[in-house]
């Protein structure tokens, strides 16, 4: 079986694959920017890992399995992805993700980044000396928009602080050993009213995008903390700004954008279309907090699996969409 890897993802986050897998596969890397080699190679492709599937793509007749090597399926054009194509995500990002939010809220109730610059210069504020005190996720509320794989392995450590997990999804469901009740994603601004930390983390689809709007943050507490970890279209850009900047609520953690560089640089175009980066109320990250050591191993082990799954006609992993 041929399996093609575009060469945009020939970088060493896909090497363990070969290696893990149990069956053959003839692996070709293919430049999708070269059109006519691009179509030869999936003229006779079993499997392509990509994260992104545009219109444009040329027919790939016998392709079998569209396997992501993310989770987000905001670049597949479901409507050009061959009939006869398995599409499948991979997930693994949520251990550093959920470490990442941990460790966000606890910076923003410690202050860390302010202590260690004061202290060096001989500075005591902030000590039991002299004070003020800081704050504790002990007791706090933490709402959860979108329990999935990121939300509940959040919720699993915040629980561990004691904080109290409020969550909401596509549909209402009973809870878990974290959450007591996951209410329908339309208790969205009862979560957000209630909460001291709203961490977002819903995908990005035609009914999620903007899903925080201005209305729904105005919803907010006004000394609470919004967190994206989803995608940065999910909150409307200028309505955050402007609840940041008027202090209407009381900061934000953000670690997705609006615009990125090309894959492999670390320069491009402004992340945002308003000045976030002059804003003393925000922690801001280059969409960094699932890049983890333990990530793509992870990812690899996974893929291979599907791969070897397809290659024996056993069901696969991470369906998004069937075959037809």
């Amino acid at each position: 079986m041929k399996l093609v890897i575009q060469t945009i993802d020939n970088d060493g986050r896909l090497r363990l694959v070969p290696q893990l897998l149990e069956t053959p596969w003839d692996i070709e890397v293919a430049d999708s920017s070269d059109a006519s080699a691009f179509a030869r190679a999936l003229a006779d492709a079993d499997a392509i890992v990509s994260m992104a599937w545009p219109a444009s793509y040329p027919a790939a007749p016998r392709l079998k399995l569209l396997q992501l090597p993310g989770a987000g399926t905001d670049a597949i054009s479901f409507d050009h992805v061959p009939r006869q194509t398995a599409v499948c995500n991979t997930f693994e990002h949520e251990i550093g993700i959920s470490e990442y939010v941990i460790g966000a809220m606890l910076e923003w109730m410690i202050g860390f980044r302010k202590l260690d610059p004061q202290f060096r210069k001989g500075d005591w504020t902030g000590s039991y000396i002299c004070g003020p005190y800081h704050g504790e996720m002990f007791g706090k509320t933490l709402g959860i928009v979108g329990y999935g794989h990121i939300g509940r392995e959040v919720a699993k450590r915040a629980k561990a602080f004691g904080m109290r997990i409020l969550a909401c999804a596509r549909s209402a469901r009973s809870g878990d050993e974290y959450c007591d009740q996951v209410q329908a994603q339309d208790k969205i601004d009862a979560i957000m009213n209630a909460a001291d930390f709203v961490l977002i983390a819903l995908p990005l689809n035609d009914n999620t995008r903007h899903a925080i709007n201005a209305a729904r943050l105005k919803a907010m507490k006004p000394g609470a903390v919004i967190i994206n970890v989803g995608r940065g279209a999910l909150i409307d850009e200028a309505a955050l700004y402007a609840a940041l900047a008027s202090r209407a609520i009381g900061g934000a953690i953000l670690d997705v954008w609006y615009r990125y560089p090309p894959q492999g640089s670390n320069r491009g175009p402004a992340p945002w279309n308003f000045p976030f980066h002059e804003l003393d109320n925000v922690l801001l990250t280059p969409h960094a907090s699932g890049w983890t050591d333990g990530l793509m191993p992870r990812r690899n082990r996974i893929i291979a699996a599907n791969l070897d799954r397809l290659a024996r006609g056993e069901p696969l992993i991470n369906l998004v969409r069937a075959p037809a």
